[in-house]
This record gives structure tokens, C-alpha cells and sequence, in this order.
């Protein structure tokens, strides 16, 4: 799998900048059948971090309804990426 295919995009919310800024970890949304190999090197290579761990989830997908029609959201895959100390990935740079 291409590394670009691998890492959708980051997953910004409340609680991953809180553990960006406590324990260095960072989380992506990543393809659904990348597996945790693929994900630590498309992550290094992408921006040049060391990796030391990564940890990933299946998020199911929540059902929606629209009037009567009701419909199922896909399911997604993140995973958290751990990096050495000292390393680090800034998504807002000026």
C-alpha cells in the first residue's frame, strides 16, 4: 500500500492535543486495512519523526436518520502514534 494511501489525516480534537502535549502521541484517521507496520513507516517517512509505538482502533460507524430512512455510516480506523522524545509534528505551521 502507497504511504499516502496509508494516513487519510491527522485527527484533531480536545483530547489528542492533550496527549500530543502530555505524552507525545499523536492520532490519525488511516485506511481500514492498514496494519500497524505500514502505519509507523508511512509516519517516518512523511514526516521524518522516529516512532516508538502505535496502537490502533476500529471505530464503528453510528447509524443516522433522515425522516424515516435510517442509514449506517461507514466504519473508520485511527491509531495513535507514539514518537521518541524529542521528536515532533506541527500541523499549523506558519
Amino acid at each position: 500500500m502507497n504511504i499516502y494511501e496509508v494516513i487519510k489525516k491527522p485527527l484533531i480534537t480536545e483530547k489528542t492535543t492533550t496527549e500530543k502535549d502530555a505524552r507525545n502521541i499523536i492520532a490519525f484517521v488511516v485506511h481500514r486495512d492498514a496494519n500497524k507496520i505500514e502505519i509507523k513507516e508511512s509516519v517516518e517517512k512523511l514526516f521524518k519523526v522516529e516512532v516508538t509505538a502505535v496502537k490502533t482502533a476500529t471505530v464503528a460507524g453510528k447509524v443516522k436518520r433522515v425522516g424515516k430512512q435510517a442509514g449506517k455510516r461507514g466504519n473508520w480506523k485511527k491509531a495513535y502514534v507514539t514518537l521518541k522524545k524529542g521528536s515532533s509534528v506541527d500541523f499549523f505551521e506558519v
